[in-house]
C-alpha cells in the first residue's frame, strides 16, 4: 500500500505527556461510529488494567528492534528508556478497509508520520497552564517526581509545535475538548479527498464535467 493512502482518515491527536490527549481519544472512540484506534507497540510494562492488544502491543527489546530491521513502523522512538512504534500494516490495515485511524502520539512520532503521509489530519492538545499540567502529572500517580520533572522539560518544548496542527483544543473542560474533538474527525469524513470518489460518481450522472446542458 502507498504511503498515500486515501481510503479512511488519519487523524493524529498529539501534545505533551498530562495534556489528556490518551482520556480525549478514548472518549470519541466511544462514541464515533467507524473509528479505530492504532494500537502502538511498546517495550515498557503495562501500568494498571492495560491489556496486551488493546492499548499497546507489548513486547521486548529483542522482538521490537527485529520489526525495527524488518520495516514494520511508520515510526518509532526511544522514549524515557523504551520503545515505541506505530505500526505500518496495522494502519494501512484499517484505512484499507475505509475505517478512519486515530493515532495518539508524541510529537516527536507525529511529525515523522505527517512527513510521509501528507493527508494525515493533526490535532494538537495543549494543557490550560503550566501548573494545570504539573498536577496532572502528579494526580497520575504513574511516574516518580525525577521523571515528572522531565516530562515536564519535554512539555516545554513541545507545545512550541502547536502551530504545525491544523487543528488546536486547549484542554480546559473535558466535555467541551471531547465534543470539539469529535467534530473535527467527523469534519475530515466530508473534505474533498475522502468524497472525490463519491464526487466523481454523482458527476457522472450529469454526463461528466463536460457533459452539455441538457
Amino acid at each position: 500500500m502507498s504511503e498515500n493512502n486515501r481510503g479512511g482518515n488519519l487523524i493524529i491527536v498529539s501534545g505533551p505527556s498530562g495534556s489528556g490527549k490518551s482520556t480525549l481519544a478514548a472518549a470519541v472512540l466511544e462514541s464515533v461510529p467507524q473509528l479505530k484506534f492504532s494500537v502502538s507497540y511498546t517495550t515498557r510494562a503495562p501500568r494498571g488494567k492495560e491489556t496486551h492488544g488493546v492499548e499497546y502491543f507489548f513486547v521486548d527489546r529483542g522482538e521490537f528492534e527485529s520489526l525495527i530491521r524488518g520495516g514494520k513502523f511508520l515510526e518509532w522512538a526511544e522514549v524515557y528508556g523504551n520503545y515505541y512504534g506505530t505500526s505500518r500494516d496495522f494502519v494501512d490495515g484499517l484505512l484499507g478497509r475505509g475505517e478512519d485511524v486515530l493515532l495518539d502520539i508524541d510529537v516527536q512520532g507525529a511529525r515523522i508520520i505527517r512527513q510521509k503521509r501528507k493527508e494525515a489530519v493533526g490535532v494538537f492538545i495543549l494543557p490550560p497552564s503550566y501548573k494545570v499540567l504539573r498536577e496532572r502529572l502528579r494526580k497520575r500517580s504513574l511516574d516518580d517526581g525525577f521523571v515528572i520533572e522531565q516530562r515536564m522539560k519535554i512539555a516545554r518544548e513541545e507545545i512550541g509545535h502547536y502551530r504545525d496542527y491544523e487543528y488546536l483544543i486547549i484542554n480546559d473542560d473535558f466535555g467541551r475538548s471531547a465534543e470539539e474533538l469529535r467534530s473535527i474527525i467527523k469534519g475530515t469524513r466530508c473534505r474533498i479527498a475522502a468524497r472525490i470518489e463519491s464526487a466523481r460518481a454523482v458527476v457522472a450522472t450529469f454526463g461528466g464535467m463536460d457533459a452539455e446542458d441538457p
